[in-house]
């Protein structure tokens, strides 16, 4: 893609530091964490919603991760994790887990179709200035589009594809890490 990613700095994933990583970087993100934690008590928290298309980056995932067969997934197409439920949603996380959680956001020209990462919680919404509590021991925002003067619109214009494409890159790397017996996830994309 040509961006300038985190290769070169020493720190690990799990620091505090927020950090913009490519696609092919994600493997490396889900295997620090397995390395910490196992993949017995990891919930993945999909946010978003299936009535915007750049939104719908964390319920595509959810969806996907659930036909793997990951027990822990909470937010997908069918019952999305988004500003309306969130809370309600977080009470369905066994005590205990470790929380990787996902939402789309906005940024700069270089940074759309990259990831960036932490190990601190996501702040949800963002991108359209919404006040949700902040969630997770891990986080990922797929930067799916500009930033602009007009958050909803420009995640209501999102191209699908392109929200897809990301999605399969996460469910992908995810499935490489804590599920390498699942078919049909782990091979490469298709343009």
């Amino acid at each position: 893609m040509g961006v300038e990613t985190s290769k070169d700095k020493a720190l690990p994933f799990s620091d505090q530091e927020v950090r913009k990583i490519s696609g092919s970087e994600l493997v490396s993100f889900f295997q620090e964490i397995l390395n910490r934690h196992g993949k017995q008590d990891i919930t993945f928290l999909c946010i978003g919603t299936d009535r915007s298309t750049g939104d719908a980056l964390g319920p595509l995932v959810g969806s996907r991760l659930e036909e793997c067969g990951w027990g822990s997934v909470i937010g997908s197409l069918r019952q999305p994790c988004d500003a309306n439920n969130l809370e309600v949603r977080l009470a369905e996380i066994p005590k205990g887990n470790i929380i990787v959680a996902m939402d789309a956001c906005l940024g700069s020209t270089a940074s759309v179709g990259c990831y960036l990462v932490s190990g601190k919680p996501l702040l949800p919404a963002q991108s359209v200035r919404g006040d949700l509590p902040a969630v997770g021991h891990y986080s990922i925002a797929g930067v799916v589009n500009l930033k602009g003067p007009k958050p909803y619109s420009t995640l209501q214009m999102t191209s699908l594809y392109s929200v897809m494409l990301m999605a399969d890159e996460i469910v992908r790397a995810a499935a490489k890490v804590f599920m390498p017996d699942c078919q049909g996830i782990t091979g490469n994309k298709q343009d």
